[in-house]
């Protein structure tokens, strides 16, 4: 007999009751009333799931996770190089493996998408010293690149997931901390420790720190009242600024003089040349007046005012590149070692004064000591052997207190006065040379200090710029043959708080910065602006995941004064309004859903953890959202039945209903009812009954019936 309004019966649900009701012998779900409403507009279709590809043999793997039910599935790649059983890349698939996915994905109708190897954290280069290294940079876009291959092949289009972390940085002088709402440890103020590296080779020079002061002179610069001249006219300082903020430099005489030819300052009280030493505060002083001497030798050579030449030997050759004045900015750390490093120069144009100043006067010596060689010898050739005693006498008494009393005639005392002086003339000579050079080694330095963050970030919008072209061009290979599905994309998901690209500002700072980069090269190839960000922004967008980003908790400057529930809706609030501006901004085209507690990335269901995922989704799918949301399971793996009830917590807590054959007035069940039945699960149940038993007859171990 047929009964209409319960739930579905199958003979493979786990502690099945036929007396219970619509349950299936569970409990009625916990869920709030509230959360069956699926206000988010979240269907159990939308939801897809991770597998990581790995130690098993995957495609029958893959197989499993298609039958426990999901319509998405990401491919993760653990390995990176060469592959390895445990941990496998897009090159151990091939042609046969490749032509099986894509069949499994049309069979049973469902959407792969992919992410590139864990093994990848960013794109700048960095390794594991914090240097930059463009081979790094290399390897690390060849394995996105294989893994768009990958893509084309096996999805024929959609997203590739890349890890950023592009460098580590303070949270404490970020410009999205202004407020102060973030801090890394006690104290970070104090002790953050910013890299600077040499731009020529991507290493890192020094790391500067804010509790570290640096020594210097003292400049040099005009006072209230004092008369300068400045381009022949006598003016009038009433600070030691201009006009326009610059510092107003001079020299001994009274001029106005460039910033890099200035002065330090004597004080005759003390016979002594005066020496500050700069805190964090001073430096940041210095880098913006550093920054406005850049800007305006910028200007003068976009103008014309000051030759290639002038401008390719300034301290600012590097701004070369700079398409607008508000591009040129010269941070804290780098006037720090800039500081450091002209009194580094500084001090070996002393020492090469002090070796050279003499140089003159000894050529002039040898010279002269030359003659008088040529002289003397003259004289001996032409003196009779009775005779040179008496130019022996005379060459004592010429150099009496200079030479031996030994010495016989003056050549001899000539010779050893001549190696003397050429010893001294080498010293001065390689003395001076090499401090000369060491000087201009240091202004060489000088004029390639950078951050390591503009350097990084420069690097990284130029990989991913590279990554988005070889999508590009995989999927217009798709779309010739006519199987593009959708385009192919490099979808850069933000990570750990302590790496650049995890905060939200960050992302999309790395999303724009790599559109606009593949934007510029596709111009070179002749392509129209307007096609060329179109095409940016068709193949660079971003992924986000709830759980990397939750792990902010643990940083958030809390009140003192209020209670953990009030300083948790604080932080939930700013959450929830950073994801607005990324919705609002469209730079989010992948989404994974994860939870945790704020302090690790253990990969909890969603819901199972503090994260505001629900609230977070809906925000995104007010903004128009449509792109796949990806369960990433990892903790359920261990501590619950399967990975995939990590997927059920999902469509619980989204509220979604299981869609069975009931009645139209019948109270849909929820997932939270049967979870844990069979449905989800790998393994067979653990009893059968009926049709699916076994027979009861005793037979043959071959299974054929005694007769």
């Amino acid at each position: 007999m047929v009964e209409f309004g319960t739930g579905r019966y199958m003979p493979m649900d786990r502690g099945y009751v036929d007396d219970m009701g619509a349950d299936h012998g569970f409990p009625a779900s916990e869920t709030n009333p509230e959360q069956m409403t699926n206000d988010a507009g979240v269907r159990i279709g939308d939801i897809g799931s991770s597998i990581g590809l790995g130690p098993v043999p995957n495609l029958p793997a893959v197989g499993a996770k298609m039958r426990a039910g999901t319509k998405t599935m990401e491919l993760n790649f653990m390995g990176m190089g060469k592959g390895s059983g445990q941990g496998h890349t897009p090159e151990m698939y091939g042609k046969v493996q490749r032509q099986a996915l894509r069949e499994m994905q049309t069979a049973n109708r469902v959407d792969f998408t992919t992410h590139s190897t864990v093994g990848v954290m960013g794109l700048a280069g960095m390794d594991q010293q914090g240097n930059f290294n463009r081979q790094n940079k290399k390897q690390a876009v060849d394995e996105i690149s294989r893994a768009i291959h990958f893509a084309a092949d096996v999805s024929q289009g959609g997203p590739v997931v890349v890890h950023t972390g592009e460098f580590f940085r303070p949270f404490v002088d970020a410009t999205w901390n202004k407020e102060k709402k973030f801090r890394m440890y006690d104290d970070e103020e104090g002790r953050a420790s910013f890299r600077v590296i040499d731009r020529r080779t991507g290493r890192v020079i020094e790391e500067a720190r804010k509790n570290r002061k640096v020594a210097r002179p003292t400049w040099n610069v005009a006072e209230d009242g004092t008369e300068y001249t400045e381009e022949g006219i006598t003016k009038k300082a009433e600070s030691q600024y201009d006009e326009s903020g610059r510092i107003i430099y001079l020299d001994y005489e009274g001029n106005r003089i460039p910033d890099e030819d200035r002065v330090p300052k004597f004080d005759p009280k003390t016979g002594m040349f005066k020496v500050q030493q700069l805190s964090w505060d001073d430096l940041v002083k210095e880098s913006e007046q550093m920054t406005s001497r850049a800007r305006e030798m910028w200007l003068d050579w976009k103008n014309g005012k000051i030759t290639d030449k002038d401008f390719d030997t300034s301290n600012w050759v590097r701004f070369k590149d700079a398409h607008k004045e508000d591009q040129i900015f010269v941070r804290p750390e780098e006037a720090y070692i800039i500081a450091t490093l002209e009194t580094s120069a500084a001090t070996s144009r002393g020492y090469a004064y002090y070796y050279g100043g003499s140089f003159d006067e000894h050529i002039k010596t040898m010279e002269k000591l030359k003659k008088a060689y040529e002289f003397y010898q003259k004289i001996e050739d032409e003196t009779d052997e009775d005779e040179k005693w008496k130019l022996k006498r005379e060459g004592m008494n010429r150099f009496q207190g200079l030479i031996p009393e030994d010495a016989k005639l003056p050549t001899e005392l000539i010779k050893k006065m001549i190696r003397e002086e050429d010893r001294q003339i080498k010293y001065s000579q390689e003395s001076s040379a090499s401090q000369w050079a060491q000087a201009e080694e240091s202004k060489e330095s000088i004029r390639n200090v950078e951050s390591a963050e503009t350097y990084a970030l420069r690097e990284s919008f130029d990989s991913y710029a590279q990554a988005g072209m070889s999508a590009m061009k995989q999927s217009q290979r798709l779309e010739k043959e006519g199987k593009l599905k959708k385009p192919v994309q490099v979808a850069m998901e933000n990570l750990f708080p302590e790496s650049y690209g995890a905060h939200p500002d960050e992302l999309i700072n790395l999303v724009e910065g790599g559109r606009r980069r593949m934007a510029d090269m596709l111009v070179q190839q002749g392509v129209s602006e307007q096609e060329a960000q179109k095409r940016a922004k068709d193949h660079i967008t971003a992924t986000f995941d709830t759980g990397h980003f939750n792990m902010w908790r643990k940083y958030w400057n809390s009140d003192p004064k209020k209670g953990i529930e009030e300083n948790d809706n604080d932080f939930n609030k700013w959450m929830l309004g950073k994801v607005e501006e990324l919705a609002e901004k469209g730079i989010v085209g992948h989404l994974h859903l994860v939870d945790n507690y704020g302090y690790q990335d253990d990969h909890l269901a969603p819901g199972e953890g503090n994260t505001p995922i629900r609230e977070m989704v809906k925000i995104f799918k007010k903004h128009g959202y449509d792109g796949e949301m990806i369960v990433e399971p990892g903790a359920d793996y261990t501590t619950d039945v399967s990975g995939f009830h990590s997927v059920m917590k999902t469509w619980k807590m989204f509220g979604s209903p299981v869609y069975g054959s009931g009645a139209g007035g019948a109270q849909r069940g929820s997932w939270g009812q049967v979870q844990h039945g069979y449905f989800g699960q790998t393994q067979p149940p653990y009893f059968t009954f009926g049709a699916y038993g076994p027979s009861e007859d005793w037979t043959l171990w071959s299974g054929v019936p005694l007769e």
